[in-house]
């Protein structure tokens, strides 16, 4: 096995000066270059895990998200892994299916890898247990908030986009209004209670199913609600996945958007323009999300004994043919 003396020996330099290359710390251009020549000549691979245990750190970023199916932590995910990689560090990805004993299971993975600090998209039961259990390094949390002042965090404006959307259809012309919203994170409670203060200024019920957050259970549960006599005339899916499962609902029942049904929901994906009409939706920066939470994990590093920040920031509401206008739809 190549050793660190080895390259040090082929580069014609001191092993302290190799040892400084590997950890980026200060080496003069050409001696860099003749120790990364060496390296690639020798075929020296650090040994990380015993580097992790002398510096108590592996310039290494965990990043703990929900469903990495999502096309949003997609999205996210690679905003956090450009900004890792620009400041020269990698990123341990884990993806938890809305489970918080996986959440547990890579939280202490986290900890064993000795991470520089994590990105976490938890659910409501992880979120509220981490003032129970402090984290041993940095952490944000994405898209979910946590305990008040415990952690960093980069949200939307979840109340406030949900409200858009009712806002939308009320101007529409509609007045039956349901809501889908996922279960399992704060995420979905946040958007029902701006889905609900909108309806409820405006005297009119807010009808809502908290069901699983995936496709599948948006679209079964939206077939068991178009099958009721209460059934909406319109209806607000709180993520991406329970979209799709709205958009499956509707084609299954051969309905027509917005003739029989009005649907928005949130993330403008690709195929959210394809679908009928088109969906109206609330487009998040998820790019905006990711590096402004990787900005707040690099501060945090920097000055680890400042108070906990929350950006909150504001999604874009994508207006389309699914959300036509009531009386026209009724009409045709």
């Amino acid at each position: 096995m190549t050793r660190i003396k080895d390259v040090a020996r082929e580069a014609g330099v001191s092993v302290a000066t190799v040892s400084r290359v590997l950890t980026g710390g200060p080496v003069s251009t050409g001696l860099r270059a003749k120790v990364e020549t060496a390296i690639r000549a020798t075929g020296y691979r650090p040994n990380l895990s015993a580097r992790r245990l002398r510096s108590q750190h592996s310039r290494t970023i965990g990043l703990i998200v929900s469903d990495i199916r999502n096309p949003f932590f997609t999205a996210v995910s690679r905003a956090v892994e450009d900004a890792a990689y620009d400041a020269g560090m990698r990123v341990i990805l884990c993806n938890t299916d809305e489970n918080p004993e996986k959440e547990a299971l890579y939280l202490r993975l986290m900890q064993e890898e000795r991470v520089t600090g994590l990105i976490f998209a938890p659910t409501r039961i992880s979120a509220e247990a981490l003032s129970q259990s402090p984290l041993d390094f940095p952490t944000v949390l994405i898209d979910r908030a946590g305990p008040p002042g415990l952690h960093d965090a980069v949200v939307l404006d979840n109340a406030a986009a949900a409200g858009t959307l009712v806002s939308h259809l009320l101007e529409q012309g509609y007045r039956r209004i349901g809501g889908l919203f996922g279960n399992t994170s704060t995420t979905g409670v946040e958007r029902h209670a701006g889905f609900a203060a909108m309806l409820s200024a405006r005297g009119l019920a807010a009808p809502a199913q908290f069901v699983a957050p995936t496709a599948d259970a948006g679209e079964a549960e939206l077939l068991r609600w178009l099958a009721a006599p209460d059934r909406p005339d319109a209806v607000i899916a709180s993520n991406g996945q329970l979209l799709l499962g709205a958009a499956r609902a509707v084609r299954r029942l051969g309905l027509s958007m917005p003739h029989d049904l009005a649907v928005a929901g949130f993330d403008n994906e690709t195929w959210t323009g394809l679908v009928g009409p088109g969906l109206t939706v609330i487009e998040q920066p998820v790019h905006e999300i990711g590096t402004t939470a990787m900005q707040l994990l690099f501060d945090r590093l920097s000055r680890p004994g400042g108070p906990a920040r929350k950006m909150v920031l504001s999604g874009r509401p994508i207006l389309r043919g699914s959300t036509g206008p009531r009386l026209r739809a009724v009409a045709n």
